[in-house]
Parts: structure tokens; sequence; C-alpha cells
């Protein structure tokens, strides 16, 4: 027996059945994350789209993702700002107000920070995004925190559903927890094309699911919900890169037009959306998470400004901030560049607190709330 265990063979063997049995410790819990698998069939299904190109979706305009060529630049990039990243404290999160959301006759929303907004049109409440979870990179050995905390709760508050709606499936925008707690809250999950197959995976009916190619358009009760294209990118694992679809919203009654743009560049398709059902009442424009490096999949802030022109958006949201720190900048700079960006072009702006309702057709909230929990920029 000691002869055994002390031979480098045996050694190596046992040490290397060590270290898989680690690894799949560690990579087990992180599984479900990664969403459903992709079947032939599925790929056969998905082929069907003009966005399927060469095996995976691809936009109409070539998106570079982040050189890798400045490594040290992006480095000291990230230090400079490390402490402005984030709050000084954690951010509060307005609690629901059910007699207010539930008397309202005119078209509300409520922004939870980053991609999350609970919607009311044409008597049907909708949430976009659903991403509640604390942290935004759950496979990451670091991870991505929120700024708010016990966010998961507000799940147990809202109002019945009649419709969430998933723009692609990043983590920072499709999380797990929020699916698990969001179980049979609704009989109507519309998705980005593609996207069905992780909510099949994790326990939602198929029945219930209806996915989105570009421009698809349905009705709820009247209310006609468009999918519209982006300039973005998909994926949760390493070999399910475009693999599914991703994009916007438009919603449309004989009222009012609202205008979702979901995760993206700067492109064509803002000014085809805007003269395909422009001028939009209000629009909801991704401005956060950018940089110089990768504007070509998140907008600069005077390219969400240009967004917020070309779509014909009569008073404009930023969104896609105020939950994560997922770029180097200040926190705080995707809204104070916004305000200043869409001023220049006289175009009317709302900044609403998290978890604050805000009723279609004003006054809206433009305070910098957020000035009280920044830290000064070096």
């Amino acid at each position: 027996m000691n002869e055994i265990l002390t031979h480098p063979a045996p050694l190596i063997t046992l040490g290397v059945v060590f270290l898989l049995v680690l690894v799949w410790r560690l990579v087990r819990p992180m599984l479900p994350q990664f969403g459903g698998p992709l079947s032939k069939s599925l790929q056969d299904r998905y082929a069907q789209s003009r966005q399927w190109k060469q095996g995976k979706f691809e936009n109409e305009i070539p998106a570079k993702m982040t050189p890798a060529k400045e490594p040290l630049k992006m480095f000291k990039e990230m230090r400079r700002f490390r402490e402005v990243r984030k709050p000084k404290k954690p951010l509060p999160i307005l609690p629901f107000d059910a007699k207010a959301w539930e008397h309202t006759s005119e078209p509300a929303f409520i922004w939870y920070g980053h991609g999350v907004l609970l919607l009311k049109v044409a008597g049907k409440t909708l949430l976009i995004d659903p991403m509640f979870g604390p942290n935004a990179a759950p496979i990451s050995p670091f991870g991505v925190s929120r700024f708010s905390q016990n966010t998961l709760d507000i799940i147990d508050t809202l109002p019945a559903l009649d419709a969430i709606l998933l723009t692609h499936d990043h983590y920072d925008h499709l999380d797990l927890a929020s699916i698990e707690r969001l179980h049979g809250r609704t009989q109507n999950w519309w998705v980005a094309l593609g996207v069905g197959r992780h909510l099949e995976h994790w326990g939602i009916p198929s029945q219930q699911i209806r996915e989105f190619d570009w421009w698809d358009e349905h009705s709820l009760d009247g209310l006609d919900i468009i999918f519209t294209p982006a300039r973005h990118f998909s994926g949760r694992g390493l070999r399910d890169r475009g693999k599914s679809l991703w994009g916007g919203w438009v919603f449309k009654t004989d009222q009012h037009r609202l205008y979702w743009t979901g995760d993206g560049g700067y492109g064509d398709h803002f000014k085809e959306v805007g003269h395909r059902f422009g001028p939009f009442d209000f629009g909801w424009i991704e401005c956060g998470q950018y940089n110089w490096r990768w504007h070509d999949i998140h907008m600069l802030p005077p390219e969400s400004a240009s967004a917020v022109r070309d779509a014909k958006i009569q008073v404009a949201m930023p969104m896609h901030w105020g939950s994560f720190s997922l770029a180097f900048h200040p926190w705080t700079e995707p809204a104070d560049r916004f305000v200043e960006e869409v001023q220049k072009l006289g175009i009317p702006y709302c900044t609403p607190k998290l978890g604050e309702m805000v009723a279609l057709g004003g006054p809206y909230p433009t305070s910098p709330w957020w000035d009280t929990y920044k830290l000064p920029t070096p």
C-alpha cells in the first residue's frame, strides 16, 4: 500500500481526480445559470430568421467588441475611477404604491434601475427585463454587486402581470433567481427569438412563451407590441454567442406610442423605428456601461441623444444605469451626460428616482437625485 501511495503515477492520478472533483463542485452550481442547451432542431428554427447567418444571429451593421490591445490603459482607467464607480451608500428604492398604480388612468411606469421597467399601458401591466438579482455576473469569481439591497423582495410586491418581456439573454437582463421568483406570476412570456429555451430549461411552460424576431408584432387585447432591431449581441456561456436574438420594444395604442430601445450601439435602426412607428410620446434610451472601445454595442451619451432625435421621441429617459458598474465610467456619468446632450437638442427628459411612479403626460421628474449618493470624480 505504501508503495502505491508513494509511486508518482498513482499520486498524479489522485491529484487529477481531486482537481476534477473540485472543479465540478465549483462549476455545478453555475450550470443552471447558463440556461437551455442549443439543439439541432432549435438551430434549424432559428435559421428561418433573416438575422441568422452562418450559424448565428448577426447585426445589420457589424459591431466590434472590446479590443484587447491596450490592457494596461484599460487597467489604469479602471483604477482611476474605482472609487466613483459605485455610490457612497446603498441606493434606496421607493416601495411600490399599489393604490396609486391601480387608480392612475394614464399610462404609467416605474423604473427599478438598469433595464428593469414596470409599465402600465392600455390597462395592461408589463414587466421588462426583470433582473432584480443582487449580482450581474453570477458565474464570475468576482461578481458585480447591485447598488441597492434586497431587490429580489420587490418581486413579491408587484401587481398582477399581464406579460413579462425579455430583450436578450445577458446576465444583467435575464436573471435566474428573478425568473424563479416570477414563476407563475404571468401566463405570457414574450421574448427575443432564442431566449425561450432558457425559460423552458428553468421550468416556464413552453405554451406560455412567445418568441419574437425583429419587426414581429402581436397584440395583447388592443395593445400592439413590436420587437425592434438593436445593434448588440447575446450569450450566457462560452459557446452560445449569437445563438439568441436581441432587440427593443415598441408599444402602440390608438392614443399612445412608446419605445424601449433595449441595449445596443448607435445605428440607422433608430431612424427606421421612428419612421415606422414614431413620433413617440415617450422613450427609454440605453445610456450606461459604455466606453469608446465598445460603443458599437453600448452607446455613448451623445449617441444616445442622437437616437432620441432619430426615433422622434418627444420625452426621453436614460436607462441602463443606476444599478451596476459594468464599465469604467463614474456611476452617475450616464445620467449627467444624457441630460446635457438632450438639452442641447431641446428635447424634454425624465430622471425619476428608483421605484418612483411616473404618469405619462407629466409632470416629469428631472431633479439630479443621484448627486446625494456620489463621491467627487477624480
